[in-house]
């Protein structure tokens, strides 16, 4: 349990951390309208424009989630050399998100995620995307930047969404130049990827994630599923390993010991990018001075938050330390 006045002390050292967010950055872009009638040119409905608004997305969402949480923000990805990369750059820049590590590839388009949505519901989704591995020549340009940057930089986060930028190549250079420095490296990790972190702090996979990583198709039960995460954490030499269960919560494997923290939603209308807030939450509180137990505790009610709002959402220190006081005001 932590306390109230150990929390507020945990959530006040948030603005003096200063977090790296490394990945897939990209733009979700929102069209909102209404339908009345079909097209006559086919049968498809015809959506009458009432707003556009644009969101940052990806490993940005990360970057957004931290600094709503007052924490200083380094942003490292890649964009293209295009109007929606100026738009992207934009908006880290309205929120004061440092954008040296931002990288513009002539050979790439900004990822951007295009949702039409008419009477609540989602009718369409345009990708603009390059999946391909960046180039040798464009992971040297981030490794640098990240070089420039080490001494600021308390903690990285990376942030897996296979779309090219964390190869293995530049994934391994990041753990090892982050370890040399005792810098906290977490990992949202694509399964696929997985053996590239070997060697972080800790990883926060869901169970879909964390059973593709073995391979594997079930837990048969409680006891399975634990002896399978520690072999998973074993496997990827971590500290620790923090898996997120949905309604049934999250659990925390460290010093060999499992605890389960229970989910604390009270309405659950959208999980997108609760993995998100986990992340930022957990690695926040740690480099703020939380144990990790302490830090998975506050993920867990950051992310009791973010559920219960549409869409891709962040969360503030004054909703967690509301929520939290009202979870746990009898304890």
């Amino acid at each position: 349990m932590v306390d109230k006045n150990r929390l507020y002390e945990i959530l006040n050292n948030f603005k003096n951390s200063k977090i790296a967010v490394v990945g897939d950055v990209m733009l979700d872009d929102y069209i909102f309208g209404s339908v009345d009638r079909i097209s006559p040119e086919a049968p498809v409905p015809v959506i009458n424009v009432k707003k556009e608004s644009f969101v940052l997305g990806g490993a940005a969402n990360v970057s957004n989630n931290l600094k709503s949480l007052t924490a200083q923000v380094f942003a490292f990805g890649v964009i293209g050399n295009d109007d929606n990369g100026k738009r992207f750059l934009n908006e880290l820049n309205l929120k004061n998100i440092n954008t040296d590590g931002i990288i513009a590839d002539e050979k790439r388009p900004t990822a951007v995620k295009r949702r039409v949505i008419a009477q609540n519901q989602q009718l369409l989704r345009l990708d603009w995307e390059d999946k391909s591995p960046i180039s040798s020549e464009i992971e040297d340009k981030i490794l640098e930047k990240i070089k420039d940057k080490i001494a600021e930089i308390d903690a990285f986060i990376l942030s897996d969404y296979d779309k090219g930028v964390l190869t293995e190549s530049l994934s391994k250079k990041i753990i090892k130049l982050a370890n040399e420095n005792n810098k906290i490296i977490t990992v949202d990790p694509k399964p696929k990827n997985h053996m590239n972190y070997v060697g972080s702090t800790s990883i926060t996979p869901n169970r879909k994630e964390a059973l593709e990583c073995l391979n594997s198709d079930k837990f048969e039960n409680e006891e399975d599923l634990i002896n399978k995460m520690q072999q998973l954490k074993e496997k990827l030499s971590l500290e620790n390993l923090l898996l997120t269960r949905s309604e049934e919560g999250m659990t925390l494997f460290e010093n060999g010991e499992a605890e389960t923290i229970s989910t604390v939603a009270k309405e659950v209308y959208d999980v997108t990018g609760a993995g998100d807030t986990v992340i930022s939450v957990f690695t926040l509180s740690k480099v703020a001075g939380a144990e990790w137990y302490e830090a998975a505790k506050i993920a867990n009610t950051a992310a009791g938050i973010v559920v219960a709002k549409m869409g891709t959402a962040t969360v503030t220190t004054d909703q967690i330390m509301d929520f939290y006081s009202e979870l746990y005001h009898n304890e």
